[in-house]
Order: structure tokens, then C-alpha cells, then sequence
């Protein structure tokens, strides 16, 4: 067919029971999310059976489905998921990646994740953004990547670092890959201007443009400064290093919403001068008398506001650990590698291992010192040269300090000549670093982020009319998207009928109920066709 037709049309027929069919309830949500934006971003394929909206939902199928990658489609049968989208069948593997990488070739990934972020930023009721990074493991022999700290692990591997940044419920927005080693503070420094330009706000006489939160590794009290001074942008974030205790007199009580739970909190509020610059800190003093120390830079939000901003920041913790349970949220899409940007410059890794090894040996000296003023504390000798005496039997351990003093000498001496950051093209060609080819992985980060996002405007549907949300409010959503549902077309009414088959409880099957007739009240058409979508269910 390849040729005659741009793609093959989506004629639905009648099926019962089709598995994985309750995945339609969320078309509606994708839609409101900007599913039409990957329609929009990227050129459409050449003629043939499988359209670019196709692989699309496919892909946003797949995610919801909790099928985690291409391979895992062999366990599903193609005629089913076919089913899904008008279709005899869906494309095997091989030929879903040959679409994918279609869609990667065009380079427009970073197109598309700035027209997300514009159409997201733009139903945002306040202007807080949460950033933090999550490393990508990497387990591979083919890529040279710099090692990082991965905190999960508790081990400095090879990986590679997205800073994500979200809004204050966890939804996120928009991502920042760290090619090298680049902290969070200078992800913060590549966020603000890309916020600044796609969100295009401005600021009031006084007030911030918006504000950022993150935690104490970007602490830096002269740099939150320097942003409010260019950007006007506002920071919420830890203190470091307090070692003060405000009087408990000073803490007064204050009731407020976190997560919305009604929550009582004992805070207070007062400047404290930092590096010479004055600051607001507000602090919360715990039961067990500990007291949590935050500073802001933002002049007039109130200090009970304050504190629950910078609280919810476990938001976006729980949307790291929920993403990487349910979405595999670290794997690769594609494979191979690409050169990274050879005038950047790095720690040099010859003057990190003479740091390293310059820091062991003075480690190994101060222990063997530690050893003789240890006998010298412990000695009930009051004679002088009985004291003596006794330290010379001991003449190994001068000899080995003496040893290790020539060791760090040298090590130091060696280091001077060594400098301290070099450019990738100064790296020896077999230990150079590059890089995981990253085109598909930003695709496969926004199909995750639309597909997250739809679960969670679902999510908030349901908590009208279902009463444990929070507690398992995304299993019965994920109960529904991987139910078996009758698919019904009347053409001649332009409609497709979804009908639901019973889930596992009552109350669950009455959340459905309710949820139909918010969903058919959307209006919802199945994209690329004149079916308005119509759901039901079979539960009594």
C-alpha cells in the first residue's frame, strides 16, 4: 500500500471484549494535555500504511499499558492493540523502531518539549517551579560517560543526569540532560532563560517573575542574590550549615494545607545575614525539637506559604519513584553514541586521581600520628626519658610518616604541573567522554510526561466522586486502562462506543460510572477521524 495513500484510515468495527481497550478513557486527557502538539511538531511520513499519529498513540498506549519498551509488544497480541486504532494490527518491533527513529531524524524533540512547556505553563495557576536531577544508570561498555553520585545507590557510577523540573502537585514540565558534570546550579542557570522566553511572563513592580525551589545543593545565599538582581527570579531552598537554635518562645502555631491535609506547624520568621547579604529565613520546629531552616528570596509570600512550598518538594520525589516503578523510566530507546561538544572543559581526570591518592596518603599519616599521640595520652610514664624510651620502640611508625611525607611531596609537586580543568580534545582519544544519542530519549521523555499527565488529570477527575485517591486512586486508573472493553462504531451517528467491562469492586465500577459521563461531556473525538468518542459501562 506503500505510495497509494498517505496512511491507512482508521475503520473501527465491532469487537467484544478487546483487551487493553479501557486505554481509551484517557484519549480525552491525552487531547487535553497536547497529544495534537507531537502531530503538529513533527513532519508526517511518507505514504504509506502507518501514519505518524499511529506510532504515536501507539507509544502513548504503551505507556499507560505499562508496556515498557518496543520488545515487550511480542507478548501482546498485535491484533488486539491493532484494534485500538482502526487497524487490522499494530507493526511488529523492528518496524516500530524504523518509525521511531523516523520521527528522531527530524531533530524537532527540542521543538516539541518547548511547545509542551508554552501550552503547560499556560494553565498553571502560580508560577513555582521544582527542580531536581535523577540519574540514568548506565550499565554499557560503549559509551565513555563520567561517573556521578547516584544517591538510590549510594555509589558514584557512569550515567548520565536529567534535571527535571516540575510544578507544585509533581506535574512535570520540561527536562535539562547534562551532558558532563554539570550541577544543579548550572541547570537552574540553563531553566530561567528558557522558562523566561517560552512562558514569556513578566513581573509585577516588586515581584518575582517566578520562583524556584530546590534543595541544598545549589545553596549558595551570593548566587540567589545574582538571580533576583538579572532575572527577578525568586529561590526557596534549604539552609546549610545552621548551627544555631531560635528560642521555641519565638515559634508560634499556624494551621495550613500540605498534600490537601489540614496540618498544624510551629513556625517562625526572621532576617539572618548571609555572607553579608540579608535573607528571609523561616524555620519549623519539629516535635523532637529539631528545627528545619529554609531561606527565600522572595519578598512578600507569606512565611506559612513559604514553608509549605518548600515542603512539597516531595512531590517530585514521589513523581521519580512513581515514574521509575511503573513507566522504566531510565531505559534507552535507541542505541549508539554521539561526540559531545569538544570545547568543553572538565575536571581534569589525571588531577582528580592525583587529589584522590594525595587525599588517602594524608589519611594514612594522620592515622599513624594518631597512633603515637595515642600512646602519649595513654602513658602513666612521669619521666621524661621513660617517655622517650617508649615512643623510640615505636621508631617504625616515624619511619613510615617520614615515608608518607615523601609520598605527598611528590604527589603535590606532580599535581602543580597538572592542570585542574582541560578540554574534551585534550583527553586521551581511547578515554575521551561522549555521549547516548539523545534525540530519542527526549522523545520517549515526552511521550512519559504527556502520558503522566493524563493519568493525573484523570486522577483529579475521580477525586471528585472516589474517596480514596490518594491512597490507590492510580490503580484503579491503571485497572481500567488494562480492562477488556467493547468497541462499538455507529457510523451513521459518527460515534465509537466504548463500553467498559466490570472492574475488581463496586466502588470502583461507580467511579467508572461517573467518570463516563464527565468524559462524555468532553466531546471527544478520536483524532484523525469524525467518531465522537462515547463511554459506558457494563457494571450494574
Amino acid at each position: 500500500m506503500t505510495g497509494l495513500q498517505e496512511y491507512a484510515p482508521s475503520l473501527f468495527e465491532h469487537h467484544e471484549s478487546v483487551l487493553n481497550a479501557g486505554v481509551l478513557f484517557c484519549i480525552p486527557a491525552l487531547i487535553s494535555q497536547g497529544l495534537d502538539l507531537f502531530f503538529k511538531t513533527f513532519k508526517p511520513f511518507k505514504p504509506g500504511f502507518y501514519g505518524l499519529h499511529h506510532i504515536v498513540l501507539i507509544l502513548c498506549f504503551m505507556a499507560l499499558c505499562r508496556i515498557k519498551n518496543p520488545e515487550q509488544l511480542k507478548n501482546h497480541s498485535p491484533g488486539e492493540l491493532g484494534k485500538l486504532l482502526g487497524l487490522d494490527r499494530i507493526p511488529e518491533v523492528g518496524y516500530i523502531r524504523t518509525k521511531i527513529h523516523q520521527i528522531t531524524v527530524q531533530a524537532k524533540t527540542d521543538e516539541l518539549h518547548s511547545c509542551l512547556l508554552h501550552f503547560w505553563v499556560g494553565t498553571m495557576p502560580e508560577m513555582f517551579f521544582y527542580i531536581d536531577g535523577h540519574v540514568l544508570v548506565y550499565h554499557g561498555d560503549e559509551a565513555n560517560l563520567p561517573k556521578r553520585f547516584v544517591s538510590r545507590e549510594k555509589l558514584c557510577l557512569s550515567g548520565t543526569t536529567e534535571y527535571w523540573i516540575n510544578d507544585q502537585t509533581g506535574l512535570p514540565l520540561m527536562v535539562i540532560t547534562a551532558e558532563l558534570n554539570e550541577k544543579l546550579k548550572s541547570a537552574i542557570e540553563e531553566a530561567i532563560p528558557i522558562l523566561l522566553k517560552e512562558t514569556k511572563l513578566s513581573a509585577k513592580a516588586g515581584e518575582p517573575v517566578f520562583t524556584m525551589l530546590f534543595d541544598r545543593e545549589a545553596y549558595e545565599p551570593a548566587w540567589f542574590k545574582y538571580l533576583w538582581k538579572k532575572y527577578q527570579v525568586a529561590v526557596i531552598s534549604y539552609r546549610k550549615n545552621v548551627k544555631d537554635k531560635w528560642d521555641e518562645i519565638q515559634f508560634h502555631k499556624v494551621d495550613t494545607q500540605i498534600y490537601n491535609t489540614n496540618v498544624t506547624m510551629q513556625l517562625c520568621e526572621l532576617g539572618t545575614l548571609l555572607n553579608g547579604i540579608w535573607f528571609r529565613e523561616i524555620r519549623k520546629l519539629s516535635e523532637d525539637d529539631h528545627q528545619t531552616a529554609i531561606i527565600t528570596t522572595h519578598p512578600s509570600l507569606p512565611l506559612q506559604t513559604v514553608a509549605v512550598k518548600m515542603f512539597s518538594r516531595w512531590t517530585q520525589e514521589n513523581f521519580f519513584r512513581y515514574m521509575i516503578e511503573n513507566f522504566d523510566f531510565d531505559r534507552m530507546v535507541e542505541y549508539g553514541t554521539e561526540p559531545v561538544d569538544q570545547k568543553l572543559t572538565i575536571p581534569n581526570p589525571e588531577y582528580k586521581k592525583l587529589t584522590y591518592l594525595l587525599k588517602k596518603t594524608r589519611e594514612k599519616k594522620a592515622r599513624l600520628e594518631a597512633r603515637i599521640y595515642k600512646k602519649i595520652e595513654d602513658s602513666v610514664v612521669t619521666n621524661h626519658d621513660q617517655l622517650m624510651q617508649s615512643i623510640v620502640k615505636d621508631s617504625s611508625l616515624f619511619d613510615q610518616i617520614s615515608g608518607y611525607k615523601v609520598i605527598i611531596n611528590d604527589l603535590l609537586e606532580k599535581r602543580v604541573k597538572v592542570p585542574a580543568r582541560i578540554n574534551i580534545s585534550e583527553m586521551p582519544e581511547d578515554q575521551r567522554y561522549n555521549k547516548l544519542k539523545g534525540e530519542g530519549k527526549k522523545l520517549k521523555n515526552a511521550v512519559l510526561m504527556l502520558a503522566y499527565r493524563a493519568e493525573s488529570a484523570l486522577l483529579g477527575i475521580i477525586s471528585e466522586f472516589y474517596k480514596d485517591t490518594n491512597k490507590d486512586g492510580r490503580m484503579v486508573l491503571k485497572e481500567i486502562f488494562s480492562s477488556d472493553a467493547d468497541m462499538i462504531p455507529e457510523y451513521q451517528n459518527h460515534k465509537l462506543i466504548i463500553r467498559l467491562h466490570s472492574l475488581s469492586t463496586p466502588r470502583a465500577n461507580q467511579a467508572v460510572k461517573e467518570l463516563c459521563m464527565l468524559l462524555n461531556q468532553t466531546e471527544t473525538y478520536y483524532p484523525y477521524t469524525n467518531l465522537l468518542l462515547v463511554y459506558e459501562t457494563v457494571a450494574p
